[in-house]
């Protein structure tokens, strides 16, 4: 499935719910999922379920803000590092 089209469909399911929510709320939502993913992660269990709600509230929040997230994607990762401009990325990791 290609991001639009999971875009799309998150659209066909939640839009009209997200939207009475409201922009804040659902925002507080993702960031619920967001927690909840890093419990899994911090706690060794399989994480692969919240990644997919993570993604699936990020995509309604692209929603209600009118942004295709797929686009988005293609115009700031173009195949490279967006800073050193090598694949793979060659920056020095600064921590």
């Amino acid at each position: 499935m290609e991001i639009s089209e999971f875009q799309n469909l998150i659209r066909e399911l939640y839009y009209e719910k997200d939207s009475k929510r409201g922009l804040d709320k659902t925002f507080i939502w993702f960031v619920e999922e967001v927690g909840e993913l890093a419990e899994a992660i911090r706690e060794g269990k399989n994480p692969g379920e919240e990644f997919a709600d993570v993604l699936a509230w990020l995509l309604s929040l692209a929603n209600l803000c009118n942004v295709d997230v797929e686009e988005e994607v293609k115009a700031k990762y173009p195949g490279m590092c967006v800073k050193c401009r090598s694949k793979p990325c060659i920056c020095e990791e600064v921590m």
